[in-house]
């Protein structure tokens, strides 16, 4: 038996969401029947860094599954792609130790989300940014993203749909924002992330941006540890899980 980690694409506009549901396109519900096929129709579970929502995209989630077969490691990739739809694609494949976990391993993770900074709309945009119109105040906006840094408790900033337990202290070891012409690309690395957290992040700084709060808000929008202190979670579709950091040597060539 051996164990494959893979890192891979995918074009989120056409699934529900990573996990597996029933009578729904997810992610791991196509990866899952590739390599059921592979394997001559004997289930094959894996296991992934995290979740993505219905229209999130990826350039570096990262999953793992065990196999009896012994092929060659560059194998693996050539065989899963060929079985994987256009939307969806293994970018990285190598075996590593027994005791790999995709998910439990995690030391960091990158989100990043676009915005795209115009009036008019670009139809071929829609599934890959969000668009907005308004007149944003991007200094401001930068000023806001260096109170989110550092270790906090984000419950103001996540879901209220949320189940986790425990603490929501989460670090963020960066928080940016930049605009190049009419894209905006907020970045944040972190050791973890709540659910939703990075929409209502990307909201919160957006209302900034327009005169709605002011950047010293941030502190007190944590402290107070309240979802219904701020606005509506922004779309899906400009959001990106980047990459997924791991402590094994083996997560250098990955990079």
């Amino acid at each position: 038996m051996v164990r494959l980690k893979c890192i891979i694409h995918y074009d989120g506009s056409q699934f529900s969401g990573f996990q597996i549901q029933p009578e729904k396109r997810t992610v791991q519900g196509v990866l899952e029947r590739a390599l059921k096929k592979m394997h001559k129709g004997e289930e094959v579970r894996i296991q992934a860094s995290g979740r993505t929502d219905t229209g999130v995209h990826s350039f570096g989630q990262t999953i793992h599954f065990d196999s009896p077969f012994q092929i060659p490691v560059k194998n693996w990739k050539i065989a899963l792609n060929t079985l994987l739809p256009d939307d969806l694609f293994v970018q990285h494949a190598e075996i590593v130790p027994e005791g790999f976990h995709a998910r439990y391993d995690v030391l960091e993770k990158e989100y990043r989300y676009y915005v795209w900074h115009q009036k008019e709309r670009d139809v071929f945009k829609r599934n890959y940014y969000y668009q907005f119109p308004y007149k944003l105040n991007i200094e401001a906006m930068k000023a806001a993203c260096r109170y989110l840094e550092g270790a906090h408790d984000f419950t103001t900033f996540s879901s209220a749909k949320a189940t986790i337990k425990g603490s929501r202290e989460r670090t963020l070891y960066q928080a940016s924002c930049e605009k190049r012409g009419e894209e905006i690309e907020f970045i944040f690395r972190g050791d973890g992330f709540l659910y939703n957290m990075v929409r209502i992040i990307v909201g919160v700084l957006l209302d900034i941006g327009q005169g709605k709060r002011e950047p010293a808000d941030i502190p007190g929008l944590m402290a107070a540890k309240d979802r219904r202190l701020v606005g509506e979670t922004v779309p899906p579709q400009g959001l990106y899980l980047w990459r997924v950091k791991y402590g094994d040597e083996n997560n250098r060539a990955a990079e």
